[in-house]
């Protein structure tokens, strides 16, 4: 009899374990997956600077755009390092709005649009959109099952004895109302 009970007592204790682990790897991927988006937005920073140096000959939008791209990342920073994860999400789709504004921009310098450099750039900023909505859609899948790990039954037992390591509150990326309510009123114009 206390062979039996001792290996429910030793199932019990593995169990709790695995699940412990289970959750802390967790945890560690959606750390990762918000560590890809940083370099993504790293990249799109310094693309955008590049851009802006090769631009600056042929309009004065630059030094706007300029402008509203540092004070934007500024303020993501500010928002990173205050743990505002919300605010510097806002600040950085912002940008992201910039970023897909450019190219009507471009449109209305025929000479700017024909630069070699300025394509590469505009490339490249295109591709740093989709790495960074890949990186983004990667950080939210990993909070989703996350969060559907930790509140599932037993593990949310778990999770409540161990609250301080297991228990966080990941913030989704997400598109703003805004650019929601855009997309939801497109119509397509013939």
């Amino acid at each position: 009899m206390s062979l039996i009970l001792l290996l429910i007592i030793l199932a019990i204790i593995g169990f709790v374990i695995l699940t412990y682990n289970r959750l802390i790897a967790q945890i560690e991927a959606v750390r990762n997956n918000q560590k890809q988006i940083d370099i993504q937005l790293d990249r799109r920073f310094k693309v955008f600077e590049s851009l802006i140096n090769v631009v600056k000959k042929y309009m004065d939008y630059e030094q706007t755009t300029l402008k509203d791209v540092v004070a934007l990342r500024n303020q993501a920073n500010q928002a990173q390092a205050s743990g505002d994860e919300k605010g510097r999400i806002a600040a950085e789709n912002k940008i992201s709005d910039i970023a897909t504004h450019l190219n009507v921009v471009f449109e209305q310098y025929p000479d700017l649009k024909a630069n070699q450099n300025v394509m590469q750039l505009q490339e490249e900023i295109v591709s740093t959109e989709n790495k960074l909505a890949y990186a983004k859609q990667s950080f939210n899948d990993s909070v989703e099952i996350y969060n559907a790990n930790k509140k599932s039954f037993p593990a949310s037992v778990i999770v409540g004895a161990f609250r301080s390591k297991l228990d966080f509150d990941f913030p989704y990326w997400q598109l703003s109302e805004q650019k929601i309510a855009e997309q939801e009123s497109y119509t397509v114009k013939l």
